[in-house]
């Protein structure tokens, strides 16, 4: 038996050393599912099985680098950059590319991001004249997700008189050609959104019997994670390339399927084994992260829903604190609770803010846990947030960059025509478009004959557009021999971005300058890091893959030293020593939508199992007794699930404060008091003097005091405790190369073993 067998437990080694035929790894949270998947990759390469035969797919692109990195100590970086390893969506638009032509589309197509299908929905309502009070952007986009998800094509829609009539009673009657010139402008425009991703693989392997062939050729062992989050379109894929040879094996846990808004079926790996009559199943009983108390709770949680697949979970570590029930007068009160509890155990145990999180149900409860933190100085973190690549001045950069890729993505074309300001205006644009519907060429083709063409244009706008053109095809060629670094410097001097920025003068406009310049580290980081893997070349084409296909969790993190703050849904996959899980109400947590139903309660039961099984220490779950919500003050009752855990777990700390006098009467039965016959009046104190300090301003302070300088490459050596934005902490192993040259090979905590070139790296030594 391999060296690295002897690391698994006996449970966690038999999945690993199934060879052959359709398994199910049912992993209880915590119980080393990831390593099972990794070692099992490793131990079919060792067998004689091809990294080129190997498909695993994943949910995030962070959970598909480690595991590769992982392999890699195993059986060797080389090999390991054969396998085709990544998310469902980065993998199947790498088939995508390369059999593009099948489908008549470019190989260079445009994926397009929630907001870039947004604008082009929000232009498609207007060229219609509807109403957009009745058809929402953000409504149609969602509407159209879940067709896609489940494989309703504009014909399929058509045919079907159910949604027809569905749509026609929501007043939005034009839904059906809302979404046939959406798909119509998407494919003109070269572009795939995210679920075309899904959609069009599935219509590839359908229509083409020799591509499917191929690719199960190919893939003779399947491997899938968190296969309980899978949507009816992933599992079709699945079960399409799996068919020949049956060698899949799928891993995940039932009670951790929260993402049924999403798309994702239970069913799928409830159903496996009516899929595969000779599936294996295997368990994975065995928490490691959490402590004996959290485990049991999560348990007797857990059994409260009736649609489950049966598991034991348990754990040898010790059994913890007890959970701590804490009772709030208000949100306020709440908030304060939880940013006092957090500092005081900080400064008795010495943990940095990073070993906490605060989870809770909807955004909106942050705004009392921020206000709170904010008054105690401690730096956080919100997860979710709006993403560095969604800030106007990136997505204006990105644009020109994909435009150079994809000459017909119409929506970069539209958002950068004129901007900077070059005297092209939405009137121009407009008649562009009307050519384009014409003379059935793309909007950059158009200008490609902006002389040529009858446009009704004046002599000076054609110039105008064709400067435009010319600018943009002088970059096309500069793009033959430049990386995306180099090629994006280029571009954001050339066009003037900068320039138009800094003439503003305002303290945003500075801003907006910063992120720019930040931008182009990134690429630059990125072209480094490319140098290091095998076919890379640190293109723009691989740049903007890498920007599309990326996730909020895979941006860096400015401050590791702060709490971090996140919906239980974003939760899922981390784990933190100290958790705490806020708003256990009714209507709050079970949300007051998702309770109509079993399967929706169920689901909100595995949210809060979830929620509880982030935690590897302790635990503090808060509610309040009245909460301001839709704008007034409501009476709060405790959550059900609180009822349902083992009362041995937890430790109720009810403030003898909370007590408050609930009128017996209506009072509105007692006549206001009338101002003029007031006879007595207290006197009026002073306010007291105050230190007036913008929130901001105390952020900005508290970002300086815990700021660590920048890195001395000197400084570093063998032994060391360093942070990494991305890796987290780590321990120095050795120093390679002096000055520019130097690299520091790292073991981090949680990603494993990082050959990093230090000039580029971006590490604080923490001790």
């Amino acid at each position: 038996m391999e060296d690295y067998l002897k690391l698994l437990n006996e449970a966690q080694q038999k999945p690993t050393v199934h060879k052959d035929g359709p398994l199910m790894v049912i992993a209880g949270a915590g119980s080393g599912k990831t390593r099972v998947l990794t070692y099992r990759i490793a131990y079919l390469m060792q067998q004689g099985v091809d990294a080129f035969s190997i498909l695993a797919l994943t949910f995030t692109n962070k959970a598909a680098r480690e595991m590769k990195a992982r392999i890699a100590q195993i059986v060797g970086e080389s090999e390991a950059k054969n396998l085709w390893m990544g998310t469902f969506h980065a993998v199947f638009a790498r088939i995508l590319r390369a059999e593009a032509d099948r489908l008549g589309y470019p190989s260079s197509f445009t994926i397009y991001d929630t907001q870039d299908s947004e604008r082009l929905l929000a232009s498609i309502i207007k060229e219609l004249n509807l109403d957009k009070d009745l058809y929402k952007v953000k409504q149609i986009r969602a509407r159209i997700s879940s067709f896609k998800n489940s494989l309703i094509t504009v014909r399929a829609y058509y045919n079907n008189p159910e949604l027809i009539v569905a749509d026609r009673e929501s007043k939005r009657p034009e839904m059906g050609s809302i979404y046939k010139e959406y798909v119509d402008r998407c494919f003109k425009a070269g572009a795939m959104d995210f679920d075309d991703l899904l959609l069009k693989t599935n219509e590839l392997l359908n229509r083409f019997p020799d591509v499917l062939a191929k690719y199960q050729e190919r893939f003779r062992y399947i491997l899938v994670d968190e296969y309980q989050d899978t949507n009816h379109s992933q599992y079709l894929i699945v079960r399409a390339l799996a068919d020949k040879y049956q060698n899949v094996c799928v891993v995940g846990d039932d009670a951790q399927s929260i993402y049924a808004f999403r798309g994702a079926n239970i069913q799928n790996i409830l159903n496996f084994q009516r899929d595969y009559e000779d599936a294996k199943v295997y368990r994975l009983e065995q928490n490691y992260r959490s402590s004996g108390t959290i485990v049991q709770a999560a348990n007797t949680l857990i059994a409260h829903n009736q649609n489950r697949l049966e598991k034991n979970v348990w754990t040898a570590n010790p059994e913890g604190h007890k959970i701590i029930v804490h009772r709030s007068p208000t949100d306020g009160e709440e908030g304060r609770y939880v940013a006092g509890d957090i500092f005081e155990r900080s400064m008795q145990t010495q943990q940095g803010y990073e070993h906490y999180a605060i989870l809770y149900r909807t955004n909106a409860q942050s705004r009392a846990m921020e206000d709170a933190l904010r008054k105690r100085n401690i730096p956080y973190r919100i997860y979710g947030g709006v993403s560095f690549y969604q800030r106007k001045e990136i997505k204006d950069v990105l644009a020109y960059l994909r435009l150079l890729i994809n000459p017909n993505d119409e929506e970069s074309l539209k958002r950068i025509i004129n901007y900077p300001m070059r005297g092209i205006g939405q009137t121009t644009i407009d008649k562009l478009i009307v050519a384009t519907k014409a003379h059935q060429r793309s909007l950059y083709e158009v200008l490609a004959q902006v002389h040529d063409l009858p446009l009704n244009l004046n002599a000076g706008t054609r110039t105008k557009l064709h400067d435009f053109y010319t600018m943009m095809e002088s970059f096309r060629v500069q793009l033959q021999h430049l990386d995306a670094f180099a090629m994006a410097d280029v571009v954001t001097k050339k066009v003037g971005l900068v320039h138009e920025l800094k003439k503003e003068g305002t303290p945003e406009a500075i801003t907006r300058v910063e992120n720019i310049e930040e931008l182009l580290n990134g690429i630059k980081d990125f072209v480094d890091g490319q140098r290091e893997l095998v076919d890379a070349t640190g293109s723009l084409t691989e740049f903007l893959e890498d920007v599309a296909l990326a996730t909020d969790f895979d941006n860096e993190v400015k401050d590791q030293h702060a709490v971090s703050l996140m919906t239980i849904h974003l939760s899922k996959g981390l784990e933190f020593p100290n958790v705490y899980i806020v708003g256990l109400e009714e209507d709050l947590f079970p949300s007051a939508i998702s309770v109509n139903t079993r399967a929706e309660l169920e689901e909100e039961r595995r949210l809060f199992y979830v929620a509880l099984t982030r935690a590897e220490k302790r635990v503090t779950l808060t509610y309040t007794m009245s909460r301001y919500r839709w704008g007034k003050i409501i009476d709060a009752e405790p959550s059900r699930f609180l009822a349902e855990l083992d009362e041995s777990c937890i430790d109720n700390q009810v403030v003898k404060s909370d007590y408050r006098f609930k009128p017996m009467i209506d009072t509105s039965v007692f006549d206001a008091p009338d101002p003029n016959r007031v006879r007595f009046s207290k006197p009026k104190k002073k306010p007291s003097p105050t230190l007036a300090v913008p929130p901001k301003a105390r952020m900005k302070a508290v970002s300086k005091a815990t700021a660590t300088p920048h890195l001395d490459l000197s400084e570093i050596a063998p032994d060391m405790r360093v942070s990494h934005s991305r890796f987290g902490f780590g321990t120095v192993l050795q120093i390679e190369g002096s000055d520019g040259d130097a690299k520091a090979l790292i073991r981090f905590d949680q990603s494993g073993e990082k050959n990093l070139l230090l000039r580029f790296a971006k590490l604080k030594i923490v001790s």
